[in-house]
């Protein structure tokens, strides 16, 4: 088995899609997502952002967003593997009823750039709830401004 089957977050486009994620964050917020160097090369951050503490997912700019990164934690808390993770459209992370508000939080991070402090109920591929707290949600932009997505992180959740 090659790395891109054993490592799959470690390929050119995801590389370059982790460095958005990290740029973008700053970009919005002032600080920094994971400490860095200058010394660490893209693939180093990339095996620190997937071995992270926190949960970090993102996804793309379809009309129905589709999951495009999630790190270990965000894998083993909505209970998939790396493959089924990002073919799922994002709001199957919540349940039918929350995705109204989750729709208008998007939104408004949309408008905003991004939004802090969010509480709210996820459920994972077995069903199981829980409650995000303190997410940082976030437009992912390149340096031109160009719109790539949205992202959340968050360290903190409950089960329901």
């Amino acid at each position: 088995m090659n790395a891109d089957k054993l490592q799959p977050w470690l390929q050119t486009e995801l590389l370059q899609h982790i460095q958005l994620l990290l740029y973008s964050f700053h970009h919005w917020t002032g600080t920094e997502l994971i400490s860095t160097s200058d010394r660490q090369t893209p693939l180093e951050i990339a095996k620190l952002l997937f071995n992270a503490d926190f949960v970090l997912v993102s996804h793309g700019t379809q009309a129905d967003p589709v999951l495009n990164y999630g790190n270990q934690r965000a894998l083993n808390l909505w209970k998939m593997d790396w493959q089924t993770f990002i073919s799922t459209p994002s709001r199957y992370t919540a349940e039918p009823i929350e995705r109204s508000d989750r729709e208008k939080l998007l939104a408004q991070a949309k408008t905003q750039g991004y939004i802090s402090d969010y509480r709210g109920i996820r459920i994972a591929s077995n069903g199981d709830r829980f409650y995000i707290n303190q997410a940082i949600i976030w437009n992912v932009v390149d340096p031109e401004g160009k719109l790539c997505g949205q992202a959340a992180t968050f360290r903190d959740w409950e089960t329901i």
